[in-house]
C-alpha cells in the first residue's frame, strides 16, 4: 500500500464512486487500451481505459492519443490492484449520458420496438436522444419481456410495436436504459401464491423434463418443479422413466418461495394422500 502526501491508496480510492465523472491526461497508449493520469489527488492512483471502453463510433487509435485531455466515467474501482477503470464511451455523447443519469427505477417510458434479437429487444424511446450505434436506447432482456413461457421473442413483441416499459436501471457504459415489459403486468405466480398452501393437491401438465426432475404447469403461467426423488415411490434415474411431456399428473405443494418465484411439488406426496 503506497502513501503519497500522507494519503494511502485506499484512502484515495474511498473517495471515488462508480459513475463519477473524472478528468485527466492520457499518458500512454497500448494494445490493451490507454493509461490516464487523473487530475488532483486521484492522479496518485493508476487509471486506465480498456479498448472496448474507448468509443462507440471511433477507432481506438483515433480516440486516444498520448497527451490528450479526457473526461471519462469511473466504471470500476479495484482496491486490491489500487487501480481505477474508466470509460470514455460512456461520456462520448453528453446528452445521452445526462438522459440516462436522470432515469429512476420504476419510471415508466414509452417507445417503439426498433429491433428484435434472440437475446432481447431494442426500444426507440419517445423521449431522450437516439443511441449513436444501437437501434434504440431502451433494451429489454428476454426474461423481462413477459411472465408467461414463450419459445421465441417474436411471440411477445414485433418491430414497430408500441410498448410501455418500466425502468430497471441504466447502463452508461453501453448507453442503455434497461427496461421491463412484465413489470407493468400482474405476476401470475404471486396471484397463485396468495391462496396456495403447503400440502395442497393439484392436477397439472408436465411441460418439460430436465435431468433433475420435471416441470409441471399447475395454473396459467405458473409452473413448479417435481424433483427426481419426488416423482414416484421408487427411485428413478431419469424423469422419462415415469412421466412424459404432456402427461396430466397429480401433485402436492411441498414448498413455495414467493421472493424467488419458485414452486416445489411432489408427485409422491399426492399419490400417498
Amino acid at each position: 500500500m503506497s502513501s503519497v502526501g500522507g494519503a494511502t491508496d485506499d484512502q484515495i480510492l474511498s473517495t471515488v464512486r462508480i459513475g463519477d465523472l473524472v478528468s485527466g491526461t492520457i499518458t500512454e497508449v497500448g494494445r490493451l487500451g490507454a493509461s490516464v493520469k487523473l487530475d488532483g489527488r486521484l492522479g496518485q492512483v493508476p487509471a486506465d481505459i480498456g479498448p472496448l471502453d474507448v468509443s462507440w463510433c471511433r477507432r481506438p487509435d483515433e480516440a486516444v492519443q498520448a497527451g490528450r485531455r479526457v473526461i471519462a466515467e469511473v466504471i470500476a474501482v479495484d482496491p486490491d490492484q489500487a487501480r481505477i477503470r474508466l470509460s470514455m464511451a460512456a461520456t462520448e455523447n453528453p446528452e445521452l449520458w445526462t438522459f440516462l443519469k436522470g432515469l429512476r427505477p420504476g419510471e415508466v417510458l414509452s417507445g417503439v420496438v426498433a429491433d428484435v434479437q434472440p437475446f432481447g429487444v431494442f426500444v426507440a424511446l419517445d423521449d431522450g436522444p437516439p443511441h449513436p450505434v444501437h437501434p434504440g436506447v431502451g433494451f429489454v432482456t428476454v426474461p423481462e419481456l413477459s411472465w408467461r413461457r414463450f419459445d421465441d421473442v417474436s411471440e411477445v413483441v414485433k418491430v414497430g410495436q408500441r410498448v410501455i416499459c418500466s425502468v430497471l436501471c441504466f447502463d452508461t457504459t453501453n448507453g442503455e436504459a434497461r427496461l421491463s415489459l412484465r413489470a407493468l403486468e400482474p405476476d401470475p405466480f404471486q396471484g397463485f401464491a396468495e391462496t396456495a398452501r403447503e400440502g395442497q393437491q393439484l392436477t397439472g401438465t408436465v411441460t418439460e423434463l430436465v435431468p433433475f426432475g420435471a416441470f409441471v404447469r399447475v395454473a396459467e403461467d405458473v409452473e413448479g418443479l417435481v424433483h427426481l426423488d419426488d416423482l414416484g415411490p421408487t427411485p428413478v434415474e431419469t424423469p422419462d422413466q415415469v412421466v412424459q411431456v404432456g402427461d396430466r399428473i397429480k401433485v402436492a405443494i411441498i414448498g413455495l418461495d414467493r421472493s424467488r418465484r419458485r414452486l416445489f411439488l411432489s408427485r409422491q406426496k399426492a399419490a400417498s394422500e
